[in-house]
């Protein structure tokens, strides 16, 4: 299946590193005409040494900056809102601005970016295409996750209801739940088997995702490919959520 997005112009917020990066370089592969949003500007730097694409340097819990700069960017046909934070602490532990920062970047931001996107698309009367990154943690508690698996879960039902509401714009909107994910950072995180493993026990094939499995569904429900579906969450995980 060969997808294509010659002509599309992408924004990709949390570009910087992860699988933000990997998707961006993906897409320009894939015809795209990219804009990659990231918090840190050397992160930004490497990746426009590396493909193509526009840079924006903005903190995305800043509202008012950060609708601006999205702004800026103009017309939009694809979103996808990646970025994200987990602070990680017990049930008992957890700190009022924790959930604040959590709430702001996880959940916040995607509503201020998708609002100044779907506006534009809806007053250019054109299709478009959302998809935001959630996580099994949407789904399944996890220790130490409190704040975490809530930011998820409540972005899990804000895509329901964008594409409802969306739906009639002919915008799709969908999500795409990972596992862990062997990105740079989830390779320190998840080395030790004492941590790996009681994970890893969960999840029937055994292992987790790759970077690039992860990429390739969100190109899948990003691209026309997936035309007919919207308001889904797609869990790419092993199966850990059958259990």
């Amino acid at each position: 299946m060969n997808i294509s997005f010659a002509g599309k112009k992408v924004l990709v917020t949390g570009a910087g590193q992860g699988i933000g990066r990997e998707l961006v370089k993906a897409l320009v592969k894939c015809g795209a005409e990219v804009t990659a949003l990231s918090r840190t500007k050397s992160h930004l730097d490497t990746l426009a040494q590396e493909v193509p694409v526009k840079t924006v340097c903005v903190d995305l819990s800043d509202w008012a900056a950060t609708h601006a700069a999205v702004e800026a960017i103009g017309p939009v046909d694809c979103l996808v809102n990646n970025a994200a934070v987990a602070i990680l602490e017990s049930f008992l532990n957890i700190k009022p601005e924790s959930f604040d920062t959590s709430f702001n970047i996880n959940v916040k931001s995607v509503i201020n970016v998708s609002q100044v996107v779907v506006k534009n698309m809806i007053k250019r009367k054109t299709p478009g295409s959302i998809v935001n990154i959630s996580s099994q943690a949407s789904q399944a508690a996890l220790a130490d996750h409190t704040v975490y698996c809530g930011t998820k879960g409540a972005l899990d039902m804000i895509s329901k209801v964008m594409a409802l509401e969306l739906g009639p714009h002919n915008i799709r909107v969908n999500c795409v739940n990972p596992t862990v994910v062997m990105t740079a950072m989830g390779k320190i995180g998840w080395s030790q088997p004492e941590k790996a493993g009681p994970m890893l026990s969960k999840i029937p094939l055994g292992r987790f995702a790759e970077v690039d499995e992860v990429v390739h569904a969100i190109l899948f429900l990003l691209s026309d490919k997936a035309s007919m579906i919207s308001g889904t969450t797609l869990p790419v995980d092993g199966g850990f959520l059958a259990g």
